[in-house]
């Protein structure tokens, strides 16, 4: 089925609207920014390991592992992505076992904006969407017209969804409207002349912000600019995701509903290469949010090796046998 992202209710905009003295001007959004509440450290990465203790098994497990398969956006971003590994991905996107047919689809496919026509030609009514990276992914280093350009064009070729990458050098410069405009030109830049409009995650890069307060911060100020998702990395640099700053993320998101009433979804990604990893965020999730957050439209993996392992798992569940990665197609 498609993934869609339901339109803010009444009361939602309406609360959401009441913010707006928040991000009248830079003072008054820095005010509220440096006004949440300190992160405890120590707590929070207790917490984390704890949640990772739990133990799933048998038939919560088989759910969980199609559960998470749905979840996958399966992803190619290299300088030598051809035609070819596009459609060849999305044909693994659409039947990622191809000897069962019971397993679940993934949820979207991420390319660059110059493969989003090929992506959505090949993957036609599987109801599996196209994301495309923008906004001069992984840098963000560009004039923001280009980065609004790199947007429409990907918008205009059949992208469903827009990964964004902020100006990490704006954000810890303290320059928090520059990137609260930027993200909201981004967020009109996804609109289609249908009335539609792509849905927008916003990458923070969190291993280069220095702090789980920066993270905090940065996690309001998206939601505040209009982010449908907030997602932890690129997947290219040195730290992505880590299970405490997905954990503190789910809770932004959780204190954000509470206030306004506008539901955000969340993407960890980079580093989860397990179907333990992937049960152990699963468990954040449902701990955190509860179950209306366990689901496509509001939570995502950006890790296209964790579906391998995946399938290994689910394979093993349903014969008794583990097969070993020879029995699965290398992306």
């Amino acid at each position: 089925m498609p993934i869609t992202v339901p339109a803010y209710g009444k009361e939602a905009a309406g609360r959401l609207a009441s913010m707006a003295d928040v991000t009248a001007d830079d003072g008054a959004l820095r005010r509220f920014l440096h006004g949440l509440p300190g992160v405890d450290a120590v707590g929070l990465e207790a917490r984390a390991a704890t949640l990772g203790t739990r133990s799933i098994k048998t038939t919560a497990k088989a759910y969980a592992i199609d559960l998470a398969l749905s979840m996958i956006d399966l992803t190619t971003l290299e300088g030598a992505d051809t035609p070819g590994k596009v459609r060849a991905l999305c044909a693994k996107g659409i039947h990622p076992d191809p000897t069962d047919r019971t397993s679940p689809t993934v949820a979207a496919i991420c390319v660059y904006p110059d493969m989003v026509a090929t992506a959505k030609e090949a993957l036609g009514d599987s109801g599996i969407h196209v994301a495309s990276v923008a906004t001069a992914f992984p840098a963000g280093r560009a004039a923001l017209p280009v980065k609004l350009a790199d947007t429409r064009d990907a918008v205009a070729a059949g992208a469903d969804e827009i990964d964004m990458v902020i100006d990490r050098g704006a954000f810890l410069s303290g320059r928090y409207m520059d990137v609260f405009e930027e993200i909201k030109a981004v967020k009109e830049a996804c609109a289609r002349t249908d009335g539609s409009a792509a849905h927008l995650k916003v990458i923070f890069e969190t291993g280069e912000l220095q702090t789980y307060d920066n993270v905090r911060r940065v996690s309001w100020l998206a939601m505040l600019a209009g982010a449908d998702f907030i997602k932890t990395s690129t997947g290219k640099v040195a730290v992505n995701a880590t299970p405490p700053v997905t954990l503190l993320m789910l809770e932004a998101v959780r204190d954000f509903h509470a206030t306004t009433g506008v539901q955000v979804g969340v993407k960890p990604a980079g580093g989860i290469r397990t179907t333990k990893d992937a049960i152990k965020y699963l468990v954040m999730v449902n701990e955190t949010l509860g179950e209306p957050w366990l689901t496509p439209d509001w939570f995502r993996f950006g890790a296209s090796s964790l579906l391998n392992d995946l399938l290994m798992q689910r394979q093993k569940l349903s014969t008794g046998r583990y097969s070993g990665p020879d029995y699965v197609t290398v992306d």
